[in-house]
């Protein structure tokens, strides 16, 4: 996942970017209109507030961790924010002063040693399948929908055991969509979070690429 996730985020900052895929590239993934809608563009000098950047960063799906940096996780000690993206190797620290971003700083997230100071940056958001929370809301109605169609066929086909096994799994996973904008297995919905109409192809890597790209195949 983190392959694609750095393969994802050049193809949407870069246009000298070279990517050597297996089949994976066709696996779905979630839409580059939702995924770009959900990155937070920062500069030098800009106005932001610290807590309105830790609300963007959980609405990006990363986690806070004040004592352990690892990839999707961030920390906060005071008006210094720092987070390791989930497609780097490096972290990047964020230094506000009041409501006014003063440095950024790229650093080795093991040794806290600096690397670069950074004039800006872009985050990208640490799952695949990165949604705005009012298209997750939308999606919800359009799964209970389909779940319960699903349920009354499971019952009239007599499979009481699956229509409760697809119940309970299902509740689930609305569940955790509406608390946390995210679940295990949210590829399975794609669907639904995408506006997508029933058989048409999700999303692929092959999505990101720019209008003049050069797609070369391997005969296998």
């Amino acid at each position: 996942e983190r392959l694609r996730l750095s393969t994802m985020n050049s193809l949407l900052g870069r246009r000298d970017v070279v990517v050597v895929a297996s089949v994976s590239c066709i696996y779905g993934i979630g839409s580059r209109e939702d995924y770009e809608a959900m990155v937070i563009p920062l500069r030098l000098g800009q106005e932001v507030t610290r807590d309105y950047l830790l609300e963007r960063l959980v609405a990006l799906q990363y986690q806070r961790n004040d004592f352990d940096l690892t990839r999707s996780k961030f920390r906060v000690r005071g008006d210094v924010v720092e987070l390791h993206p989930a497609y780097t190797e490096d972290a990047i620290r964020i230094e506000f002063f009041g409501d006014t971003i003063e440095r950024f700083t790229r650093f080795d997230p093991l040794t806290g040693d600096a690397i670069e100071s950074l004039g800006a940056i872009n985050i990208f958001p640490s799952k695949q399948f990165a949604t705005p929370q009012e298209k997750i809301n939308r999606a919800i109605l359009s799964i209970r929908e389909e779940l319960t169609d699903r349920i009354a066929w499971f019952e009239k086909q007599g499979k009481l055991l699956e229509a409760q096994r697809i119940k309970m799994r299902c509740e689930f996973d609305l569940e955790q969509l509406q608390e946390l904008g995210f679940c295990s297995g949210i590829e399975n919905y794609s669907r639904h979070v995408a506006g997508r109409p029933p058989g048409s192809r999700p999303a692929t890597l092959i999505d990101f690429f720019p209008k003049d790209y050069l797609l070369v195949i391997d005969e296998s």
